[in-house]
């Protein structure tokens, strides 16, 4: 006697939403995206105190790099808060965050102070990047894509990376990366 085969009555053929982890995404989006812009405005509404900060910690062309990253976290925060081009939003929040990260962490060995807030809303981004806005975002409402593929993911995610490490080597001239910390002058 064999068992029924009760697998197409009980599974759906087609993929349904979830409307909590929608919730969810929307949720995470706002906190990242609202964190993320928040640090934007306030470098772009004090713009020469953010070039004087670039100046200051040795930026060459402090402009240039001050003007990419108000417009990366400003952009990518309206991005990730609208779910609006959620892939390209979430590229932009986590180059910046990875050079935020090390300019956090430049003093010292890279691991020793980890988990700060630019690691941290990397990592929500990064998140983002991989599952979506999800159903609540103008990705949704306008293209009809709650979440990009994997290989797009992962390709904007190193993307991001080499971004952030080659803005950090053009524009500072050192090696982010570093396992003891750096000779003081």
């Amino acid at each position: 006697m064999t068992a029924p085969d009760t697998t197409s009555a009980t599974l759906p053929l087609t993929p349904t939403r979830d409307g909590a982890a929608d919730i969810g995404l929307l949720i995470l989006r706002i906190g990242v995206g609202a964190a993320i812009l928040q640090a934007g405005l306030i470098k772009a509404f004090d713009f020469s105190t953010t070039v004087g900060f670039m100046e200051q910690a040795g930026w060459r062309l402090p402009g240039l790099a001050a003007a990419m990253v108000t417009s990366a976290e400003t952009l990518g925060g309206l991005g990730l808060i609208l779910g609006a081009l959620t892939p390209l939003a979430a590229f932009a929040v986590i180059a910046a965050m990875v050079d935020a990260w090390a300019v956090n962490v430049s003093g010292a060995a890279f691991w020793s102070e980890p988990f700060n807030v630019p690691f941290l809303i990397g990592l929500g981004a990064t998140g983002l990047l991989f599952l979506g806005a999800g159903a609540y975002s103008l990705d949704a409402k306008v293209l009809g894509r709650t979440r990009w593929g994997t290989r797009i993911a992962v390709g904007l995610l190193i993307a991001a990376v080499a971004a952030a490490i080659l803005t950090w080597v053009a524009l500072l001239g050192t090696n982010p990366i570093h396992f003891s910390p750096p000779a003081q002058p």
